[in-house]
């Protein structure tokens, strides 16, 4: 029963509610002292708590369910009930915390403070929800007073959606009879201007998560947060395209600047390199510290379990607005937490992905006088995740298909050239100057009965079909040529080759040529399929066009392959061609094939590989180093008869 020297329910809740009304009048002043209003409300507090004590009390003891005991049940619970709303409606942020420090409620103002909605913090460790550098300090108070019952005080900055608010937190212990212990936390800002200025702070982190604004001021606030999400995905995406021709590296280096600089304190990124998560680049604050510290990360990499390798293995991005969890981040080599080092208090890690295979993670951090990450900044590093996940994706297929073209390439070309006795072998292939499709060229050097043979040839077209085209007869004419010395033949039978397979309509030109030494004089027999047919010059520099003709490999049955036979001394020089350099055009639109003759004619007597440059740099200037198709030249320089030839 109550204590009858007491003054009834009724009347103490009016006088409660009376003096509860009178300090929230006092707090809007423009002058209030707030260490005095918070010492008075925790005096209120107090009396409210003794007051629920004592009703729990009550309700334990009636037991006749009579109508007076039901009017005192309705008049308690009614008290409970203006206790509660005391507690949510006062002008000083108060949380109720359990021992260990985990938060149970927070009222109106502490809500508002943080710049969160009603409810954000229940659940949430207190600690969370001040600066890193403080927590240690506030878990050993926290203890402290669950333990002794003394009041203490901390004073430390509050991880806020606008940045840090410093302030002075209260810690009381609460008994409950006829439960466990609670602590009550008051807040009061080390220079706060009413709770205006805590308003206007809760504002402006709704305009930052892009929540619903209150007024005009809130919703420009709003407008001018997204616009800037806005322009930091396009600067993102602009950059990654005009980045087309960086390496991998220096992509990811750029972006997690624009980032850094944009959207968070620090940038991590974590990339997949044969199955395991790797550190690739750290971005922070361009100060030596910092650089330090960044170094230090960038080399422990990420550690298992660690924020980073959770969002890489899950593909699912992870808010921290407010971080707890100090290993998140992994541990230096000292033992200390990064996220400590740090100092961070808000987390976004987002997977870097283009939706099918995932390259790695993407987290950004900010330090508690930056804000807290919403859910909008959330979606904007989801966003230039995946665009990077794209871009990753579009280069290494690339990749891939330029390291295969050019291993293809490779292997349609001799890595080097068979000698002949007595001749000087020298050629050069230049691939266009746009495009990494494979080209068609191809020569080989091979021995033949009797002597030791030469082809050249070019494939209607480029890219996959064309290759394959051009390695069946590259492959099919130095096969042919071993058993047999007679090119004509070998080209009749490549073309027999080249029907029985299906190289997708393609069809191929080729020159073929059979070299043996007669005494001091080199007998040539060439035989030629629809390709351009070589020049010979002479010593004294006259160049004669030789005739060519036949009809390319691969269209009729029974083509006939032109046939010419030569007999070259010492000094004459073959030069064979691929229609590339013939057709090889200037701006003015002319062709080198029509100055090709007289471009042979200013070499006269020079070596094989002497030529061949003179040629190269030739048709480069001709046409100002652009090539729309691939060329190759071969150059066979007559010597001296070896011995015994």
């Amino acid at each position: 029963m109550p204590d009858p020297g007491r003054s009834a329910p009724g009347g103490e809740i009016a006088g409660f509610a009376s003096r509860v009304a009178a300090l929230r009048q006092a707090a809007e002043l423009p002058r209030a002292d707030p260490a005095m209003l918070l010492a008075a409300a925790l005096a209120e507090l107090d009396g409210a708590i003794e007051a629920l004590a004592e009703a729990d009390g009550a309700d334990g003891g009636s037991g006749d369910g009579g109508s007076g005991d039901g009017r005192a049940l309705s008049g308690l619970h009614s008290e409970r009930r203006l206790l509660h709303a005391v507690f949510a409606e006062a002008p000083v942020p108060l949380y109720v915390a359990d021992t260990e420090g985990t938060v149970l409620r927070a009222n109106a103002a502490g809500c508002e403070v943080l710049g969160v909605s009603p409810g954000y913090a229940s659940g949430k460790a207190l600690a969370a929800l001040i600066e890193p550098a403080a927590r240690a300090a506030l878990q050993s108070q926290l203890a402290a007073v669950a333990r002794t019952g003394k009041s203490a005080s901390l004073t430390c900055g509050l991880s806020a959606a606008t940045g840090v608010v410093r302030c002075n937190m209260a810690i009381r212990r609460v008994r409950v009879r006829g439960d466990a212990d609670r602590l009550l936390v008051a807040l009061t800002p080390e220079r706060p201007a009413g709770n205006a200025r805590l308003a206007a702070a809760a504002k402006d982190a709704r305009a930052a998560k892009g929540e619903a604004a209150d007024d005009g001021e809130a919703a420009d606030a709003a407008v001018a947060a997204a616009a800037r999400r806005l322009d930091l995905l396009a600067d993102a995406a602009r950059l990654l395209l005009e980045s087309a021709t960086v390496s991998e590296s220096v992509l990811l280096q750029r972006c997690t600047r624009l980032l850094s600089a944009g959207l968070a304190t620090w940038v991590i990124v974590d990339l997949r390199r044969r199955g395991q998560l790797r550190r690739h680049y750290v971005a922070g604050p361009d100060d030596p510290e910092s650089s330090g510290l960044a170094h230090a990360i960038a080399t422990a990499g990420p550690a298992p379990g660690s924020v980073p390798d959770r969002v890489s293995e899950s593909g699912q991005t992870l808010l921290l607005t407010h971080l707890a969890d100090e290993s998140a981040l992994g541990t230096a080599a000292d033992g200390l937490p990064f996220v400590t080092l740090l100092g961070a208090t808000s987390l976004v890690c987002v997977p870097i992905t283009d939706g099918t295979h995932r390259h790695g993670a993407l987290t950004v951090v900010r330090r508690a006088g930056d804000g807290q990450f919403g859910l909008a900044d959330g979606a904007l590093a989801e966003e230039v995740g995946a665009l990077l996940g794209r871009a990753l994706s579009g280069r290494r297929v690339l990749r891939r298909r330029t390291e295969a073209v050019d291993a293809l390439r490779a292997s349609l070309l001799p890595p080097a050239l068979k000698p002949v006795p007595g001749v000087e072998i020298a050629s050069a292939h230049l691939p266009p100057t746009s495009g990494r499709e494979v080209g068609g060229d191809f020569y080989d050097v091979y021995p033949t009965p009797g002597g030791s043979g030469v082809a050249i040839g070019d494939v209607c077209g480029k890219g996959e079909d064309a290759a394959a085209a051009t390695a069946a007869a590259r492959h099919a004419i130095r096969v042919l040529a071993h058993w047999n010395g007679d090119p004509a033949d070998v080209l009749r039978r490549a073309n027999d080759i080249m029907l029985a397979e299906e190289f997708g309509g393609r069809f191929v030109t080729a020159s073929a040529a059979h070299l043996s030494w007669q005494q001091d004089v080199l007998r040539v027999v060439l035989a030629t399929a629809g390709h351009p047919a070589p020049l010979l010059v002479k010593p004294d520099g006259t160049v004669q066009v030789l005739p060519g003709g036949g009809v390319p490999l691969g269209i009729f049955p029974d083509p006939e392959p032109a046939t010419l036979e030569l007999s070259l001394s010492n000094g004459d020089l073959l030069f064979f061609f691929t229609d590339g350099l013939a057709d090889a055009r200037s701006p003015e639109a002319t062709y080198f094939e029509d100055r090709l003759a007289d471009s042979l004619a200013q070499l006269p007597g020079r070596r094989s590989a002497e030529v061949v440059s003179g040629i190269r740099t030739a048709v480069l200037d001709f046409c100002h180093g652009v090539l729309a198709d691939d060329l190759t030249m071969l150059v066979l320089r007559v010597g001296a008869a070896p011995a015994g030839g």
